[in-house]
């Protein structure tokens, strides 16, 4: 493992000393893009890239249409005819901003087609890279077995608009908050009291506890009733710049015994059954809220997602024990693993240091007594706010030894 981790390492340097900075947006060499027919009603959809990029492939149905996700791609000097010359299977392309952080091709098919071979290939002597993409004919039945429902089908280049700047002071500290849960999604609910209420409170007292400091731009994924996805709430911390991701829940437990505060982490493979039952529970309300979350990035993008990370762990570690003993130091009280990791979605942005709360268990009945209480709550606000700011000193000490 030690000899991979080192191999992919200088691999990586070997990119990022000739190729544009991940933060930078990959552009299109259209000398090597296009989209043309083949035999046996096979298309190929073809991409030149100044850079690899994470991007995820899916299909939509009524009308049918082939989408490419990317994180991120500049468009700006492309139009429709220099990608698609002669209209055919593929009768329209278009293209632009889709969130902020994201971009989306969308290629309007004039039959059934699904992506029966989809590959990028990254040159590690410049980190340019070629994105193809073969489409087979296929019958309706099998095209509707594929593809997926999504709130967002219906896309429009209106969304290309610039996002709506938040007044936030990108040399601040800035840290957003998201308080779990929202809308048409409750959360955990035992009798009156729901996760997705307690959260907003919770979240809304601890924006004005950090405020008070005057050291700290706080930005909200939500401030009312209302429901964000979960891809939404990352989107959101990238386009302020987030220097940090607190997201707040108190959940439930339907199998096994769960109490007391505990600070999540990620990690694709769960410390424990209880932290995979959470994630799967975080994820499943996202679906069924509507929102579309099929399509997986690329073995490349993975790899590119997983060396960011580098930098950013031993940052997201340092926070979430800072956390964690100032919570401690509150008289939680802790979970008897108070430091555990699972695969929220919410924490899997690269480049943002990220944390999950689980304040206390609803399916507990002393964790729900304290809950439920104000001045419980009012003391766990202050703890948490102490361990974001002590965290942010002790990080901004750490800066000038970071890639040395």
């Amino acid at each position: 493992m030690r000899a991979i981790l080192i191999g992919l390492m200088m691999w990586w340097v070997a990119i990022a000393a000739t190729a544009q900075d991940l933060s930078g947006l990959a552009r299109i060499d259209l000398a090597k893009s296009g989209i043309r027919d083949g035999w046996g009603g096979k298309t190929t959809l073809t991409l030149g890239l100044s850079q690899g990029v994470p991007y995820r492939v899916f299909a939509l149905d009524a009308p049918p249409r082939l989408v490419v996700d990317f994180r991120e791609v500049d468009f700006s000097e492309v139009t429709a005819d220099a990608l698609l010359s002669k209209p055919g299977r593929v009768s329209g392309v278009r293209f632009g901003v889709f969130r902020p952080g994201w971009s989306r091709l969308v290629a309007d098919l004039v039959e059934p087609m699904l992506p029966r071979n989809v590959a990028m290939s990254v040159d590690t002597a410049t980190g340019s890279a070629d994105l193809s993409i073969v489409l087979d004919s296929v019958s309706k039945q099998e095209f509707a077995a594929y593809t997926v429902p999504s709130v967002d089908a219906e896309w429009s280049l209106a969304a290309a608009a610039p996002p709506v700047s938040l007044g936030v002071d990108k040399d601040s500290f800035i840290v957003v908050l998201d308080p779990g849960h929202g809308g048409v999604d409750p959360g955990a609910v035992r009798g009156p009291t729901s996760e997705k209420d307690l959260m907003l409170g919770i979240g809304l007292a601890l924006r004005d506890a950090l405020r008070r400091t005057g050291e700290v731009e706080v930005v909200m994924t939500r401030d009312r009733d209302v429901f964000v996805s979960l891809p939404g709430r990352v989107a959101l911390a990238h386009q302020v710049g987030a220097d940090a991701f607190v997201s707040l829940h108190a959940d439930a437990l339907q199998y096994g015994q769960a109490r007391g505060a505990t600070v999540y982490t990620l990690s694709e493979e769960a410390s424990d059954a209880a932290s995979a039952q959470l994630a799967a529970q975080h994820d499943r309300s996202d679906i069924m809220a509507g929102v579309d979350l099929s399509g997986t990035d690329d073995e490349v993008a993975g790899v590119l997602m997983d060396l960011a990370r580098i930098e950013t762990r031993p940052r997201t570690d340092a926070l979430a024990a800072t956390l964690t003993s100032e919570m401690a130091a509150a008289n939680g009280p802790m979970n008897k693993r108070p430091r555990r990791e699972a695969a929220f979605s919410v924490l899997k942005s690269a480049d943002i240091p990220s944390v999950l709360i689980e304040v206390g268990f609803l399916s507990d009945a002393r964790d729900l007594a304290n809950l439920r209480d104000p001045v419980w709550r009012a003391i766990m606000v202050e703890a948490i706010a102490a361990g974001l700011l002590k965290w942010h000193y002790s990080d901004l000490a750490k800066q000038p030894l970071v890639r040395q």
